[in-house]
């Protein structure tokens, strides 16, 4: 039976789509707002074009009139035919109509049936003359219309007579239809071109983020070599070198993580091979069972002790993985831990004491607890009966420093040099005493992570070796 996991994928545009989409978009927007202004400013100057012919229209007009008569026998006449208009005609999809209205509004000449025109004369104008442009109907047809003030005078009166003149507008519908078409495909053009550049430079910009993306998909799970840096975008080299610490951190976690099943299956091999020959032998005979059981259990003891000491060197691992760590403190954890061990120096009947000062530091409590539980076992069993054990917490504006002093014999330059390396023997300083050879790499992995420093330095009176001092030093919560 197979089973296959499936999972509902978030679809989310890719890089190379999401910068097409940014970049085209505004783009054709501000092509379409371009293209409605350009069409606009080619109509506006169409129709400026094309009321400067109605203008020139109705002055031709306004030439041929003349004024008559007297007093109340004053009027207007002209002698315009309207054949003279077609002069004026751009050709036969357009008509002109024509109104000349006296001093008082009276028809002179043209279309009597032309509604009177606007009088209203724009402030702002851009002919030299009163003349008024707006659209218009006439007989059921839109209409251009353009309404002149022209002034008429005679040998003794003078006034203003209207010409209004019309145009259909068959030839400016075709006028701007031919510019927006030129212009949609003009802008069109545009566009594309400019969609053509925008797909190919795209392209070329993403194409180093999709050959890190196809060199990662070949790698093997196993391979967390960096990640090539040479020739990469400037804008990449933040998400590469972030990927290669990740990578490294991983390589480091796994390699830690290959040593420990290494070291464990090799220690706990020992202890295990013991055990099954005692218990072979007490099965036999060979010794008595008082005695056998001791064996056992003294076996059994450190198998423990190394098991929980290889379990405590892999916490300190995957603690070193945490971000942040609560503030405890230090002191209150070295006298607990010595109020713990006080069975033992009894035991030893040593001669112990013990100053501490308030000594907040970042750290969980399992490590400042296993580290000074390390470091005070140590000392006690290296140190011989009945002398003086010292342990000292002090702390001032920056660090705070456990120092825990001893009357052993301290340690050789020699053994210094492996002292702190797992299973290490802790025949250290000259006595017979062995364990498992973690408590110092305990300790320093631990001091490691939380970045302070740990040191073993000899105490000497007449020329030799008086005791061992073990320093331990780590930043105040308030300084990390």
């Amino acid at each position: 039976m197979h089973i296959r996991a499936t999972g509902h994928r978030t679809r989310t545009l890719s890089l190379r789509r999401t910068l097409l989409l940014g970049i085209l978009l505004p783009v054709f927007v501000f092509v379409l707002i371009n293209t409605v202004v350009l069409y606009r400013q080619a109509l506006a100057a169409a129709d400026t074009a094309y009321d400067r012919t109605l203008l020139a229209t109705a002055k031709s007009l306004g030439e041929q009139l003349r004024v008559t008569g007297s007093g109340s026998e004053l009027r207007v006449e002209s002698t315009v035919l309207y054949s003279a208009l077609e002069a004026f005609e751009a050709d036969n999809r357009s008509r002109i109509f024509y109104r000349v209205s006296g001093l008082q509004g009276e028809l002179v000449s043209g279309f009597d049936d032309m509604p009177p025109g606007r009088s209203d004369i724009p402030q702002k104008n851009l002919y030299a003359a009163l003349v008024n442009f707006y659209d218009d109907e006439y007989q059921g047809v839109p209409v251009r219309m353009a309404v002149l003030l022209q002034p008429v005078s005679g040998v003794y009166e003078q006034g203003m007579a209207t010409i209004q003149v019309a145009e259909t507008l068959e030839l400016r519908e075709t006028l701007a239809r031919q510019i927006l078409i030129d212009t949609l495909w003009r802008q069109a053009a545009l566009v594309l071109v400019i969609a053509l550049v925008v797909v190919f430079v795209v392209q070329r910009a993403t194409r180093p983020v999709r050959a890190l993306s196809s060199a990662l998909g070949a790698r093997s799970e196993n391979d967390l070599s960096p990640l090539p840096t040479a020739g990469a975008p400037r804008e990449l080299l933040p998400l590469l070198d972030a990927t290669n610490q990740h990578m490294q951190r991983l390589s480091h976690l796994l390699d830690h993580q290959k040593r420990f099943v290494r070291d464990t299956s090799h220690q706990l091999r020992t202890p295990l091979a013991v055990l099954k020959t005692q218990v072979q032998s007490a099965q036999r005979g060979d010794v008595e069972p008082r005695q056998a059981l001791d064996e056992i259990g003294h076996t059994v003891e450190r198998a423990t002790e190394l098991a929980n000491q290889m379990l405590a060197l892999a916490k300190v691992e995957q603690l070193r993985q945490e971000k942040s760590a609560p503030v405890h403190d230090w002191s209150t954890v070295v006298r607990l831990v010595a109020l713990d061990m006080s069975a033992l120096i009894a035991e030893r009947s040593l001669d112990f004491s013990i100053t501490t000062e308030s000594a907040p530091v970042r750290a969980h409590e399992w490590a400042l607890r296993e580290l000074s539980r390390n470091l005070l076992h140590n000392a006690i069993k290296n140190t011989p009966p009945g002398s003086a054990l010292t342990v000292s917490l002090v702390a001032d504006t920056r660090t705070a420093a456990l120092t825990i002093s001893d009357e052993g014999p301290g340690i050789s330059a020699a053994l210094r040099e492996r002292l702190f390396q797992p299973f290490a023997t802790e025949q250290q300083r000259g006595n017979s005493t062995a364990g498992s050879g973690l408590g110092l790499a305990i300790c320093r992995e631990i001091v490691q992570s939380l970045g302070g420093t740990i040191d073993l330095e000899n105490r000497f009176l007449l020329g030799h070796a008086s005791g061992l001092d073990a320093t331990t030093r780590l930043q105040l919560a308030s300084i990390a």
